[in-house]
């Protein structure tokens, strides 16, 4: 089975929440397993999505 994974701009539009937000919580760590390219880009996971939105909720 694989994991499917998502750019930080499918999150934020995803969620409606602004990229600079979901920079400021992984940069805090809130998101403590997002996954980075060689590059650096993150990569999201279900799991994180789920994160952000209890996160967003409260």
């Amino acid at each position: 089975m694989t994991t499917a994974y998502y750019s930080i701009g499918e999150v934020s539009k995803r969620l409606n929440i602004p990229i600079s937000t979901i920079r400021y919580y992984d940069k805090h760590g809130l998101l403590p397993f997002v996954r980075r390219t060689e590059s650096g880009l993150r990569q999201f996971s279900d799991v994180d999505i789920d994160i952000l939105t209890h996160i967003k909720c409260h």
